[in-house]
């Protein structure tokens, strides 16, 4: 498989860029060389191996999503600088 010109001015197109000459040919090259190294990582002997989606193990760390008690309106409004009608007050930020 290779990428085309007519291929980088199609997604060119799509992506509404206006590609010169020079970098329609510097990304046919380079989208070329990347699909040359993705073929040469078929050639490894990948039998026996288990998939992975990371090369670390990773696990849940998140906790149980548990129903409890809101805290008062009080403590929230403690550290905020303004507040109004139980509201945080914020400078507006629209004219």
């Amino acid at each position: 498989m290779s990428i085309q010109v007519k291929d980088v001015e199609h997604v060119a197109k799509l992506a509404r860029l206006n590609l010169t000459d020079e970098e329609r040919e510097m990304f046919t090259e380079q989208l070329n060389a990347i699909l040359q190294y993705a073929e040469k990582l078929n050639e490894l002997d990948t039998d026996g191996v288990e998939p992975t989606t990371h090369v670390l193990h990773l696990s849940n760390v998140m906790r149980e999503d548990e129903v409890r008690e809101s805290l008062p309106q009080e403590k929230v409004f403690r550290n905020a600088p303004e507040e109004e009608d139980g509201q945080f007050k914020v400078p507006a930020v629209l004219e």
